[in-house]
């Protein structure tokens, strides 16, 4: 996830109105939450704040670009990405979801945001539109199952006009938020939301510094879960295994929960000592950019639906799995249709998994019955748009 850049409260530009004023909240057709609402609850379930790019990702490279050369690549993608990757699996994933974000006024700010509240029932009321600014841009190139990226953009300005009327000073209310701890910058906003009750998942990009000082993630005081990846953590804690790392991670938050890879990921609850590891599910993988945010979306979803600790590491480890078969990391993310489209096929094989079947038994109450969908999931596409034919 990248760096929040452009957390604003400003509110949609005049030109680009609300679509959750105007009717109700789009819902996936799995609530997983369903079973816990009530009328008090806060109008979001998780609220995000980051930097929205124009992802374009080229797969079906043999090898890295050689310099002199021109490579061909037998596919290609357009999506949202950056923030709009952890926003769109957790909507997909039916969590209401509100995203504040900055978008410039050209033709790649209007795809996004149509791409994120039009096709997946994004809350962007605080987001805003800066007129002037062109969308950050990203390349991504995908070959022997890694991804090289180039990205180009430029920091929003400040916003030149008050805030519209009824625009939030702060953040939303809601059960959780998802943030982006940067070494040595404090983000005032979510002590903002841990102190009106909201639930912070974390997680945290590469120190280019490399003084990997767990007291410079001074943020990580108010969250509840923290989910680096095993070189992070095994550099934040000064150990030689993800395993110890998050032993060690359990004792500055509630919640360690490292990502391994190819071999899963590991979990410590340091409230409860409870412990949990679950193999990565092996797939054929197309494109591997945006995995890391479907795996927090899925334990975000997993935590806030009061999961067991394992069930919450194996849905995360499923939902990326099935992520990193589509091009893009924001439409790649998978719906209760994919979900339950695996379950029944792991459970309808001649030769079944029994360790499998246990461990993802606990889909059997939760995916759909059949294969229908409330509305298709969008994908990615080698162009922006097409023209609408008279």
């Amino acid at each position: 996830m990248t760096t929040p850049t452009a957390p604003t409260g400003r509110g949609p530009s005049p030109q680009r109105p609300s679509a959750m004023a105007a009717g109700p909240y789009r819902r996936a057709q799995v609530d997983p939450l369903a079973g816990l609402r009530a009328p008090a609850d806060p109008p979001w379930d998780v609220y995000l704040t980051g930097t929205v790019f124009l992802d374009i990702i080229f797969t079906g490279l043999d090898s890295a670009p050689v310099r002199g050369t021109e490579s061909w690549a037998r596919g290609m993608g357009s999506s949202p990405g950056g923030v709009a990757n952890m926003a769109t699996a957790l909507a997909r994933l039916g969590l209401r979801t509100s995203l504040a974000a900055a978008f410039g006024d050209d033709h790649y700010g209007d795809y996004c945001w149509d791409a994120l509240e039009q096709g997946e029932g994004i809350d962007l009321s605080p987001s805003r539109t800066v007129p002037g600014w062109h969308s950050p841009v990203t390349v991504s190139m995908a070959y022997e199952g890694e991804r090289t990226m180039v990205s180009h953009g430029h920091e929003p300005p400040p916003e030149p006009v008050p805030l519209p009327e009824g625009a939030p000073q702060c953040p939303p209310r809601a059960r959780a938020a998802v943030a982006s701890l940067v070494p040595g910058i404090r983000a005032p906003w979510i002590a903002q939301a841990a102190s009106k009750g909201t639930r912070i998942f974390a997680d945290v990009g590469w120190d280019d510094t490399g003084a990997w000082d767990l007291a410079g993630l001074a943020d990580l005081e108010h969250c509840e879960a923290f989910l680096p990846n095993a070189q992070e953590a095994m550099r934040y804690t000064r150990t030689d295994c993800p395993r110890k790392a998050a032993h060690a991670l359990s004792e500055h938050v509630p919640l360690a929960v490292v990502t391994l890879g190819a071999e899963g990921a590991y979990a410590v609850d340091g409230r409860t000592g409870e412990t949990a590891v679950v193999p990565a599910i092996a797939v054929e993988a197309l494109d591997p950019t945006g995995a890391g945010d479907v795996f927090v979306a899925g334990f975000v979803t997993g935590t806030l639906a009061d999961w067991p600790l394992a069930d919450r590491l194996a849905f995360a480890g499923l939902t990326a799995a099935l992520s990193v078969q589509e091009f893009g990391g924001s439409l790649s993310a998978p719906g209760w249709a994919e979900i339950g489209a695996w379950w029944r096929q792991v459970r309808s094989l001649d030769r079944q998994d029994p360790e499998a079947l246990r461990r993802y038994a606990f889909l059997t109450d939760l995916v759909p019955k059949d294969a229908e969908r409330p509305w298709p999931l969008r994908r990615a596409v080698p162009t922006i748009g097409f023209r609408r034919s008279a």
